[in-house]
């Protein structure tokens, strides 16, 4: 009888307690191997490229790169990498990255066991995986109007508090522009004022507050 075919793992989160609980998980089932761990983004891409892994579990908040960019560039490396988001993040901005940059699973860390090892299942199969979660907010962001990279820049700057003003100022354009990218936001968020855009904004995750 012929040996059963090993789904070869890379596991990537930057918490110890995390990485040794999934490999835990994983070594127990005789169909899974793990091959390597990675704490850090780029330490995911360079033991990817080492390894080159059936399946990739990987986290999106990690020290040097996060998960998105290590997603994207591992993908842009190796196309047919099959990799799995496992956070502890919903946010509707959150999942629609993940997904564009190339993930093909998106799962929370309190998702159950059987859930987990069946997602990676899945997905070495070829299959994508998306609990209806994950979806029905995947489905409210494609919904709503993308914003562009400038009036990402602004929103993060009336996060802040800053003033239309030292707005414009800060990113060297007109005042005039600052209030249209403003009454654009307000328009594509579908909220009545600033204050509400901002809440909006954090809530789904399009924008962060910076810890300094």
């Amino acid at each position: 009888m012929s040996e059963p075919t090993l789904i070869r793992v890379l596991v990537a989160d930057d918490h110890l307690v995390v990485r040794e609980g999934l490999v835990s998980i994983l070594k127990n089932e005789a169909d899974m191997l793990v091959v390597a761990e990675a704490a850090t983004g780029l330490e995911a891409i360079a033991l990817f490229r080492q390894h080159q892994p059936d399946i990739t579990l990987m986290d999106l908040r990690m020290p040097e790169l996060d998960g998105y960019d290590a997603i994207l560039q591992i993908r842009q490396e190796f196309s047919t990498a099959r990799l799995i988001v496992l956070t502890t993040y919903d946010s509707e901005e959150d999942i629609f990255h993940s997904l564009r940059a190339g993930a093909m699973a998106y799962l929370l860390k309190d998702a159950p066991r059987q859930e987990l090892l069946s997602t990676i299942r899945t997905v070495y199969a070829g299959h994508k995986h998306i609990p209806s979660n994950i979806g029905a907010k995947l489905a409210q962001r494609m919904d709503g109007a993308e914003l562009s990279d400038r009036e990402h820049e602004v929103l993060q700057l009336l996060a802040q508090g800053r003033s239309n003003r030292q707005i414009s100022t800060l990113l060297d354009i007109a005042e005039g522009t600052v209030k249209s990218h403003v009454n654009s936001i307000l328009h594509k968020l579908q909220v009545d004022d600033r204050t509400h855009a901002v809440v909006v904004a954090l809530n789904r995750g399009i924008i962060k507050l910076s810890p300094y």
